[in-house]
Formats: structure tokens, sequence, C-alpha cells
């Protein structure tokens, strides 16, 4: 297992720097892709995932394909992600993959080699993955992390409403469920700087003030701009001192925009710049 230089809170800090706070996903949904005139068959999703590749890599900070739009199509489908993968990360963007694993002991440890380790195929920078087999069972996925300088983010208030009502229930000290997944990312961040590995995923549709995020010392990954309702204008609310950590996802707002390159990168360079204008106000 070869150790990354820098951690992963220094590296995404760097990106965004460069290249604006913004991750844009690689989702192949079948109706975006009949949308640009491909079929729904390992060529079309060549086509897509790579065409979105060649626009968005060398443009934005954060690149997160959506696992499961590839393994549906098995073999072949896996091929083409680990293709998005390395050229992604030779275009000089980060890679969040989006597989929101969880499970518990030699399980995880093999999820965490999969998607983790430096000479796994599959290794990407980051992974999302599920807490709610106890936040202890991420023990081998967020060891490993650390080892290799790569990162987690580990879901606490999503932006489907079907999580709200596990995520938002109390615990037994009186907290919700999504409080205690961030408090508990918290710990694994003290003391890292510019900040630590451990993300969480907290939605753009939350409630303002849902979340106190304020001790984190992590990024936190808000999907749900452009077709989940949220909005650029409405992280300032929803956030608050937080928001220089949020490093906003959208998918469709950029890649209904396809198949043109340049009308790829025409809009992912709108909610880049709408982004750069709101922090930096």
């Amino acid at each position: 297992m070869t150790t990354v230089r820098a951690g992963f809170g220094q590296r995404l800090a760097e990106a965004t720097a460069a290249r604006g706070a913004l991750c844009a996903g690689i989702d192949p949904h079948p109706a975006l892709l009949h949308a640009w005139g491909l079929d729904e068959s390992p060529a079309g999703l060549e086509r897509f995932a790579m065409t979105a590749v060649e626009a968005l890599a060398p443009e934005v900070a954060v690149l997160k394909p959506q696992a499961a739009f590839f393994e549906v199509y098995g073999s072949a489908g896996m091929a083409v992600l680990e293709r998005v993968i390395a050229d992604s990360r030779e275009a000089g963007a980060l890679v969040l993959l989006d597989v929101k694993r969880g499970d518990i002991g030699s399980t995880m440890t093999a999820y965490a080699n999969a998607y983790l380790d430096e000479h796994s195929p599959m290794a990407a920078d980051a992974i999302t993955v599920s807490p709610y087999l106890g936040f202890g069972s991420l023990a081998p996925a967020l060891g490993i992390a650390e080892q290799t300088g790569r990162g987690v983010f580990v879901l606490a208030r999503t932006s489907n409403p079907e999580g709200a009502g596990l995520q938002r229930s109390a615990d037994e000290t009186g907290r919700s469920v999504a409080q205690s997944i961030v408090d508990a990312a918290a710990e694994n961040n003290a003391g890292a700087e510019p900040s630590g590995y451990v993300g969480v995923v907290a939605g753009a549709t939350i409630r303002p003030g849902e979340l106190d995020l304020s001790k984190l010392n992590g990024p936190i990954l808000a999907p749900g701009i452009g077709a989940q309702g949220a909005t650029v204008q409405s992280l300032r609310s929803t956030f608050g001192s937080a928001l220089p950590h949020v490093l906003p996802a959208t998918a469709r707002d950029v890649l209904r925009h396809g198949p043109a390159v340049n009308d790829l990168r025409t809009a992912s360079r709108r909610v880049r710049d709408e982004l750069g204008a709101l922090l930096n106000a």
C-alpha cells in the first residue's frame, strides 16, 4: 500500500483553489443517454462517459462518477469506469467515486482495498460510504484512506426526501442521527491542516441550521443543485458559516447541455463562476 504524498484535505484545497469549488457528476442515466442520441449499450456508455471526461476533467476540481450506472453494464461498464478514473486524474481532476459502500469487517476492508488502495485499478481520490451499520464499521475504509492520502465522504443528511425520517431521528444522546455522524467525522479530522480527510454528505436541500458543521474540519459534499431543487444562491442560507468548506455537486444541470464538448464546458464554467461569486461575496 503506497502512501500518497499529500493528504486528501490538502489536495482538495489545492484543487478548489486552482479550479473552483465544483464537483461535477458523471451519471450515465438512461434518460441522458437518450437525450444525447445514444443507446443503452456499453458503446453508448463509453461515448457518454468519455465525452464528459474530455469536456470536464481539465476544467473542474472534482469529478464524481456514479458507479451504479456503470455496474449495470457488467464487466464492460466497469472497464469504462476504470478509464474514467484514470483519464480524469491524468487531466488534473480529483475523482470522487460515488459508490456508497458500507459493510463490516473483512467485507468493508475488501471494499476499501478495491476503491482506495494505491494498486487497485479502481482506486479513486475519495469515495462515498454509508455509516448505517454503525460509524465504527467504516474503520477499514478510514484507515486505508488515511494511509494512502485519500478521502471518504460519509452519508450524514442526504438530499433524498426518504432519508429524512431516519437521519433526523434522535439517538440516545438527543442528537439527530445525522449530527452524530458529523460529530464522529469531526473526531477523525481533529487537528488536521488545512482540513481532514473525512468529509460528510449533507444535501444542498436540507433545512438551514439543521446540522452543526462548525467542528467538522473537513469537506462537505452538497448534492442537490439543479434537478433536486437547490440553487447556488440557496447555499449561503443552508450552510451559513460552513459555506467555505462546501463542495457543491451537480450532474444533470451540466450534463443536459451535452453532447457537444464546448457546451458542456460552458455549462460547467457557468456553475463554477456562480459558486465563485457566492464564495467571494
